[in-house]
């Protein structure tokens, strides 16, 4: 864990000011005032620890796996251009080394602990009254996870854990790190080409095709546009929103992925309220909502990869700098094949003509 910074108290003092005069006058989400000010979200929450925050251990899979005991809950996860929320218990958790598993009915999240720098319990005054929570966030203060307590969540459980995992270091303050250089992306002249799309030719389950990226030294949108158009087709990014639409007319239950360096969390199931507001492109169900900033699609693409089960397809969604923003699939277990009916939702957008740089 990062050693909190310890500012003097006229400086934490300001901060908090200005932070609450922000949210209050501009009526802006916690995220939002600490980005007008300059600062990480998990920055401008620290400036309150001692008050409404509590800083927790370090120990995140001890504490981690004690979230059942919150019961019903709601998880969300994020990254720049997506907001994916989820209702549901944290159910049959388990992690080998600093990779854990949530495989619950409703939360289903795989964790990435090595990227989680800081904890807090916060509790804030809201219209609706006190609202609980409990945020993590990277070695830069962004948001890797997020869970909120309902009125029906177990609140006795919740003052417990808090308890349990309060760090012995209360000071106000968190010292966070610069964000690490991009990785330099390998010149297509210098990738064997016919070499990757014999890789990728040759799997047989999705989840290689993350050593097949490392083998060969690949970012994701460049492996995309390597790859043979039969497993890789750009598509517009209006496809989204009319494969979420189409989805939903058809019933037809998908899987929905956003996640960040720290965690991804998954949708498994049919949409049903697809709203469109401003430059946001939402799915509004009860028990789950899916908030995309549209404007910040910068490609899409139809993804087909080989697997024991036959091809699986999905929709995959990057921002400007080619950072994943989400992934769509047709709701599947392992051992069976992908649903015929989400083929055919796929089968309905239309290919690009002109090819999408990286």
């Amino acid at each position: 864990m990062l050693t909190p910074a310890r500012p003097d108290a006229a400086s934490l003092q300001q901060l908090r000011h200005d932070f609450v005069a922000l949210k209050t006058e501009k009526k802006l989400r916690n995220r939002e005032a600490a980005l007008a000010l300059g600062i990480s979200e998990g920055e401008a929450l620290a400036a309150f620890v001692g008050e409404r925050i509590v800083r927790l251990t370090s120990r995140f899979i001890e504490l981690f796996e004690e979230v059942p005991q919150l019961g019903s809950v709601m998880a969300l996860t994020r990254n720049e251009a997506a907001v994916h929320e989820k209702d549901g218990q944290y159910q049959d958790m388990s992690h080998n080394g600093e990779v854990g598993l949530v495989l619950g009915s409703a939360i289903d999240l795989r964790v990435f602990y090595q990227q989680w720098a800081s904890g807090f319990a916060v509790r804030e005054t809201t219209a609706q009254g006190e609202q609980k929570s409990l945020q993590f966030f990277d070695a830069q203060g962004h948001a890797v996870h997020k869970v909120f307590l309902r009125e029906h969540s177990n609140h006795e459980a919740f003052d417990a854990f808090v308890e349990r995992w309060r760090d012995a270091d209360q000071t106000p303050g968190l010292e966070v790190a610069a964000a690490s250089a991009p990785p330099v992306v390998k010149p297509d002249s210098d990738v064997d080409v016919p070499a990757f799309q014999a890789a990728w030719d040759a799997m047989t389950d999705t989840h290689q095709f993350f050593g097949v990226l490392r083998k060969f030294g690949l970012a994701r949108t460049q492996a995309l546009r390597l790859a043979e158009r039969r497993y890789a087709q750009p598509v517009s990014v209006d496809a989204l929103q009319s494969l979420l639409i189409r989805a939903s007319e058809t019933a037809v239950p998908i899987m929905v992925f956003v996640g960040n360096r720290g965690m991804i969390q998954i949708h498994g199931g049919p949409v049903k309220t697809i709203r469109v507001m401003g430059p946001w492109l939402n799915v509004l169900d009860p028990g789950f909502n899916l908030h995309l900033r549209a404007d910040l699609l910068a490609s899409a693409w139809v993804v087909r990869k080989p697997t024991s089960d036959g091809i699986v397809t999905s929709l995959e969604l990057f921002d400007a700098q080619g950072e994943n923003i989400a992934m769509l699939f047709g709701t599947r277990k392992p051992g069976t094949p992908e649903l015929e009916g989400w083929r055919e939702l796929i089968a309905e957008i239309e290919p690009l003509r002109d090819e999408v740089s990286a």
